[in-house]
């Protein structure tokens, strides 16, 4: 009678029948011949022991341990793959295979065990085989139930990601804007994400046009149809966040939900493509805007909410929303509770609970490398230096901040009192006395103001030196006033004791220049000179800094951008990022409208303008008032 008989077929154990057909044997049959001696194969007799015909193979008593393997295609996709574990390898089971050879050794596998991590995969919408997006990505990395053993091999870097994806994003219809080639990347990653209904952080250094790529993604989201969107931004640049989207994205619908006359029911702010408000409306108006299903949540200066345990950081985590986008230069800036905070807006639970967080990590680098793998999908940060072939050599950014209702009243009040002295026809004397309030209230009376609270320029200033200082850079600030310079000078350099800070207006003889810039150039670390435009405005090279912060504007531009080429000059190694801070609906906007229209005079080389300022610019600079804003919102 013909019998039976074993041999290996590729990476099978096969057998052939006494018809010469080939069978391959369950694990259960190889198992029983081995470890029982079975000599037959249902009911056929097997011509030899299986041992005979693989010598060389060592057969496992112990199951292979399923495992579950996560693995990059390219820096955006990412599959996931059900197989096995042994030897500290991992391989592909076959569909249908209960046993497998690796190497010189057979194992059986339980195909039971392998079903139960597929079905789990697929109850959290995991597709074996299929592309897994970031969220459930980072689901999967933080799970502590799965059913098999987790094997993450993934890189994904934001930075990658939103390489890979800025040449999918194509033409954003309606953007009154030329990005650069970093901005395309940004905003094709932040399209990413707001795609797969997670969240991110957005933390490119400043001077990079964070609100520019946040802007682009507004347009792009209201384009799909997905609105309305809500940004929520400190006071003092809600109304900068109304003029970047009106500039860039005219088609946009805005409205700025602030002051007494603000929207009282959800039906008066859901028509709006885009909503505007402040972290302090936010938390008085949390009923309110908690009753809208907002499409993306923006946190501009997001580091506000770093306190985990602060009202502002519970209410904004509260407002629902299908995205959240946390937006800040600084994402970590004293502790990593602060990225927790921020990581816990972006994508909830991703670190777990901030017990959890704080009994796994503290402050020191080498838990700062681990976290780092975890939040690198979902945190984009580019640095100037890394970017720097892709920017201009200069950035002008202005920055229109709003005062607050009473800073708004005293500027008023201040603006009233000097028409009912000098008149309509009061020329620069009068306009004088508002740049110097605007400048700092306590220049025009010491009983209107402490530098260090309430003035919200001086705020301003205090987040963009923190972000800078972040960075170990230097910054140059530019004002006219003496008074500024000593009220600079008593405050700032107790807020960072470490820091390097002198002055250099008419009180500094010329020969002390130079030496302290020489000294300024050669102090490692972060720092800051306050300039006077006129005194330190021309023949010293300050490319120590590669920020320049003017805190007031100057009614002859000329003079500005002399003491913006301080840092803007030869030898600079970066990119120099140009502050224009002003109040809005001041005198301040005036003037900053008119140096504009005289650097396109310039430019456009029109003969005839003798640069004078003209009557009707004075009268306009009386007229104009920080008020009328408020009394636009009480309508």
């Amino acid at each position: 009678m013909n019998k039976a008989h074993w041999f290996l077929e590729g990476d099978r154990i096969s057998i052939k029948d006494h018809m010469g057909a080939t069978v391959f044997p369950s694990a259960l049959d190889v198992y029983s011949a081995i470890f029982s001696d079975t000599k037959e194969f249902h009911g056929q007799q097997l011509d030899r022991p299986l041992t005979s015909v693989v010598p060389d193979l060592i057969f496992s008593r112990f199951p292979a341990e399923p495992a579950i393997r996560i693995s990059n295609v390219t820096p955006s996709s990412i599959i996931v793959n059900v197989g096995i574990w042994t030897d500290n390898e991992y391989c592909d089971l076959p569909v249908g295979y209960d046993q497998i050879i690796i190497g010189s050794k057979w194992y059986p596998v339980s195909t039971d065990a392998i079903q139960s991590a597929k079905d789990w995969l697929t109850a959290r919408g995991v597709v074996e085989g299929g592309s897994l997006s970031f969220g459930k990505l980072i689901e999967l990395r933080s799970t502590k139930d799965a059913p098999a053993k987790l094997i993450d091999e993934s890189v994904v870097i934001a930075s990658d990601v939103a390489s890979a994806a800025g040449g999918g994003i194509g033409e954003i219809q309606g953007l009154n804007a030329q990005l650069y080639p970093y901005q395309v990347d940004g905003v094709g990653f932040l399209q990413v994400i707001a795609q797969q209904e997670i969240g991110c952080i957005l933390a490119d250094e400043m001077g990079l046009g964070k609100t520019l790529q946040v802007i682009a993604l507004l347009l792009s989201e209201t384009n799909r149809g997905c609105t309305p969107s809500l940004v929520v931004a400190p006071a003092t640049i809600v109304e900068n966040w109304r003029r970047e989207i009106a500039q860039f994205a005219p088609s946009l619908s805005v409205h700025v939900h602030a002051g007494p006359g603000r929207a009282g029911i959800a039906e008066r702010l859901t028509p709006f493509d885009v909503v505007v408000t402040s972290f302090d409306t936010a938390i008085r108006d949390e009923p309110l805007l908690g009753s809208v299903e907002w499409n993306l949540l923006v946190l501009d200066e997001a580091q506000a909410i770093k306190n985990p345990d602060a009202q502002r950081t519970k209410a904004v985590k509260r407002l629902p929303r299908r995205v959240s986008l946390a937006v800040t230069g600084t994402p970590v800036e004293n502790r990593l509770d602060d990225l927790w905070s921020l990581a816990d807006f972006a994508l909830p639970g991703l670190l777990g609970s901030v017990s959890e967080f704080r009994a796994s990590f503290t402050d020191d680098l080498n838990d700062a490398s681990r976290l780092s793998p975890i939040v690198s999908p979902i945190l984009l940060r580019r640095k100037v230096r890394d970017v720097a072939k892709d920017l201009p050599e200069k950035i002008e950014v202005p920055q229109a901040i709003t005062m607050s209702p009473s800073l708004a009243d005293a500027y008023e009040s201040l603006r009233l009192s000097t028409l009912a002295e000098y008149g309509p026809a009061a020329g620069m004397v009068a306009t004088g006395r508002l740049r110097m309030f605007c400048t700092h209230p306590s220049l025009v009376s010491k009983a209107l103001g402490n530098p260090s609270l309430d003035v919200d320029k001086y705020i301003r200033l205090i987040e963009l030196l923190t972000e800078i200082f972040e960075s170990n850079q230097k910054a140059l600030v530019f004002t006219t006033y003496q008074g500024m310079a000593d009220l600079f000078m008593r405050d700032i350099p107790q807020r960072w004791p470490a820091g390097f800070f002198r002055f250099i207006d008419g009180r500094v003889p010329v020969t002390e220049r130079q030496p302290t810039v020489d000294q300024f150039y050669e102090f490692n670390g972060s720092g800051a000179l306050f300039l006077n435009p006129k005194a330190a405005g021309a023949g010293l090279n300050i490319t120590a800094a590669n920020h320049v912060i003017h805190y007031n504007p100057e009614w002859n531009p000329a003079l500005t951008d002399q003491a913006s080429a301080r840092a803007y000059r030869r030898k600079q190694k970066l990119p120099v990022t140009i502050h224009h801070l002003y109040y809005a609906d001041s005198v301040e906007e005036v003037m900053l409208d008119r140096a504009q229209f005289k650097r396109g005079l310039a430019t456009e080389a029109v003969v005839g303008h003798d640069g004078e300022i003209d009557a009707s610019i004075i009268v306009r600079a009386l007229q104009i008032s920080p008020l009328s804003k408020f009394q636009e919102n009480e309508k």
